[in-house]
């Protein structure tokens, strides 16, 4: 039976102009409908003699958004894409696409078939295909470098960032921006174009192209680019074939054949499945499963952020940047004052590197106000302590934000792993506390935390998973538990790294391993970022023994070697460098420390390393699973990708368990169990799974909280 073709195109006559509306919503993404309807009425309009202009535009807030990922791999019903876009760029009469709102991948490349394109001041234009592991493949790798040359249109293609209407009318990708009406507007300018003997057609645009050929600059330069920013995928290196073809391919068409190609082979690539993998995901994470659709959002017109050291500025600077005015208080008048001249420091970084305009850092800047006073904050809609992790100064602060706020405002606490119930216990409204686990730096990082307490309310959790997207986050929903998600789950991995150093691996050995599957900072580079003495002065102010994983740690500690900023750690460190230099006088202690703990050392593969560390994060992650601490696998993978470097091409610790198969994952932890039997215990819920055939994200009900647990009944892996 043939399938209902998906979305419409809508046809109207306005003078001598014909009006194609794509109506597919919510975005206009190119169904089979859409594509069967523009065919339709690209043809019909050529056959009316009393047309002589053809507007393409989209219903709502997007011109189209791109293909239909659904589609993707499936024998299209009706024309295909690259049917469509041959219509409209061989039409007899000249097409102008008016840009409503939002073209990106192949909405973009619908626009490039037109002969025209005008958009308004909201208009969004961009590929972002290297970010689901594809290239764009109806025509935008050989058509975007004869537009705006293939050094501008590789920047572009490999970012994968859209772009305002303003600058792409600076770059040339639109030729005008409607102030008023669009459609008048771009009547107005089809007008004008009616009566000239041609139109171009930018697939006839060969002048940049020339100019580029026999410039190995360009080339070299965007395979400089795709190495330091997309380490390790495979699509950017295809995009940038598909340019040299551009600039190299006499005929328009052999270089669209070789697109179609490369495109072939980004399709079939494993990378593209984990990439989209991550694309739905960070859809689902932003809903709450146990809080209904219609749940009604708690106005947030303004905040108030306690505390302004590098978390404190990080969140303000979120907060302004989403247009919310923001009060940063802090009890210390000199800490306030530096506070705040980080903040500037950081967006005259941002204009001084081209992405922020001076008016733009004057807006935002006019929006964070600081004060010493929590009387200021007695009307915002939500408050964040971003202070140190500490329990009792939590506690202390969100009194006074309890006293001090309207009874309407959200409390939230940026902590890393405490205990939200007994934050929210002091106060007078424990259903209006949640957790914010914002990650450093946080004017950068997308990971958030969202954590919820025993008696958080839905209106709470809802409004502050919303807040988060307008900050442009990637939320995730966290029961409280002991680390959260990504804490907890990460003190398993840097426990199998210390226990690998002690074992005879080195710290440039298992970080160079980590980094080489895909990581982007290896343990030890982070241990050293992060500080060794925040553990080791912990033990010693509680006078705690050092377990055994520690003790190289604790050892280099005495040493007074605390990381990067003394200078020396696992690594020695160049003044005013991050870059890591081999500490040959840390070998000693290694095996000193080995030796005290009768502990062999021996040579161990970079594939040992690996699989101990990533299955480490698997299991636990099946453990936090079973204990509803996560709503659903998919979670757990985006706040690895988002918050602890993992490779966003092998999907996230979970999916990547998927495509190893969960009875080898089985059968290494039991290998690994003879070292350590019970750490390598596999979770009861990673056994079900494997014995059933099944795989993580395959069965909603297994992955249902059961029971709520609370902060003390979770299994306490500690964390970082």
């Amino acid at each position: 039976m043939t399938q209902p073709l998906k979305g419409k195109v809508n046809y109207t006559i306005q003078g001598n102009i014909a009006i194609l509306e794509v109506d597919n919503p919510p975005v206009n993404p190119l169904s089979s409908g859409v594509r069967a309807g523009l065919s339709e009425y690209i043809k019909k309009a050529n056959e009316d003699d009393s047309v002589q202009g053809i507007i393409l535009t989209g219903a709502g807030r997007s011109f189209i958004a791109g293909a239909d990922i659904s589609e993707f791999g499936q024998k299209p019903d009706g024309p295909d894409l690259h049917t469509t876009l041959r219509d409209i760029e061989f039409s007899t009469k000249p097409v102008v696409a008016a840009i409503n709102g939002t073209a990106l991948g192949g909405g973009l490349e619908t626009a490039l078939v037109c002969n025209y394109r005008i958009g308004t001041n909201n208009a969004i234009v961009g590929l972002p295909e290297v970010n689901l592991g594809l290239l764009p493949g109806a025509g935008g790798t050989q058509r975007l470098p004869r537009l705006i040359g293939p050094s501008a249109a590789l920047k572009m293609m490999l970012a994968g960032t859209p772009m305002s209407a303003k600058k792409a009318l600076h770059q040339g990708v639109i030729d005008a921006i409607s102030e008023n009406s669009l459609i008048e507007d771009a009547i107005v300018f089809l007008q004008d174009k009616i009566g000239l003997d041609s139109h171009p057609k930018v697939r006839d645009k060969n002048e940049k192209i020339i100019e580029a050929r026999g410039n190995i600059n360009v080339l070299t330069e965007a395979r400089a680019l795709a190495a330091k920013t997309r380490k390790g995928q495979f699509a950017p290196g295809q995009i940038i074939a598909c340019v040299e073809a551009a600039i190299n391919e006499d005929n328009f068409d052999d270089g669209m054949k070789k697109e179609a190609d490369y495109f072939l082979e980004c399709l079939l690539h494993p990378q593209r499945e984990a990439m989209i993998h991550i694309f739905f995901g960070e859809r689902a994470a932003s809903k709450i499963s146990d809080v209904p659709k219609d749940t009604p959002l708690l106005p947030i017109n303004s905040a108030g952020v306690v505390g302004s050291g590098t978390m404190g500025g990080g969140i303000a600077m979120n907060f302004a940047n989403a247009g919310v005015p923001v009060f940063v208080l802090d009890q210390d008048e000199k800490n306030l004052t530096q506070g705040m001249s980080v903040i500037e420091r950081n967006y005259q970084m941002m204009v001084d590197r081209g992405r922020m305009l001076p008016e733009q850092k004057d807006a935002v800047m006019n929006l964070i106000t600081p004060t010493l006073r929590y009387e200021d904050l007695s009307e915002v809609d939500i408050a964040v302590e971003a202070v140190y992790e500490n329990l009792a100064l939590k506690q202390e602060i969100f009194k006074s934000l309890d006293m001090h706020i309207n009874d309407n405002a959200i409390l939230a606490s940026n902590t890393s792993g405490l205990d939200i119930d007994a934050i929210a216990s002091v106060t007078n409204r424990p259903e209006k506390v949640v957790g914010t686990h914002f990650f450093s730096p946080a004017n950068i990082m997308r990971l958030l935390e969202v954590v919820k307490g025993e008696v958080s309310s839905n209106e709470t959790m809802a409004t502050v998973m919303s807040i988060g997207k307008r900050m442009g986050k990637a939320a995730v929903v966290s029961l409280n538990a002991p680390g959260f998600i990504g804490n907890r789950m990460l003190s398993g991995y840097t426990y199998q790294a210390n226990m690998l150093l002690l074992e005879g691996a080195l710290p440039n050995q298992i970080d160079n391993a980590l980094e080489s599957f895909g990581m982007s900072m290896g343990p030890f580079r982070m241990m050293d970022l992060v500080g060794l003495d925040l553990g080791w002065r912990a033990r010693k102010l509680a006078e705690l023994d050092t377990p055994l994983a520690n003790k190289i740690s604790d050892a280099l500690c005495e040493l007074e070697r605390f990381g990067q900023k003394n200078g020396k750690g696992f690594y020695n460190y160049s003044e005013g460098s991050r870059a890591p230099n081999p500490a040959p006088e840390n070998q000693d202690i290694y095996e000193s420390i080995s030796n005290q703990n009768n502990i062999v050392r021996r040579e161990i593969s970079d594939q040992e390393i690996i699989d101990r560390c990533i299955l480490a994060l698997v299991n636990e992650g099946a453990q936090i699973l079973a204990e509803g601490v996560a709503q659903r696998s998919g979670d757990m993978d985006i706040v690895y990708i988002n918050g602890y470097g993992f490779p966003i091409w092998r999907g996230g610790p979970m999916f990547y368990a998927n495509k190893l198969g969960l009875d080898k994952v089985i059968k290494k932890l039991n290998e690994f169990s003879a070292m350590d039997h019970n750490f390598w215990k596999p979770a009861p819920l990673l056994e079900k799974l494997a014995a059933e055939g099944q795989f993580f994200g395959e069965a909603p009900e297994i992955e249902k909280r059961d029971k709520k647990l609370t902060f003390k009944q979770s299994k306490n892996m500690g964390g970082v």
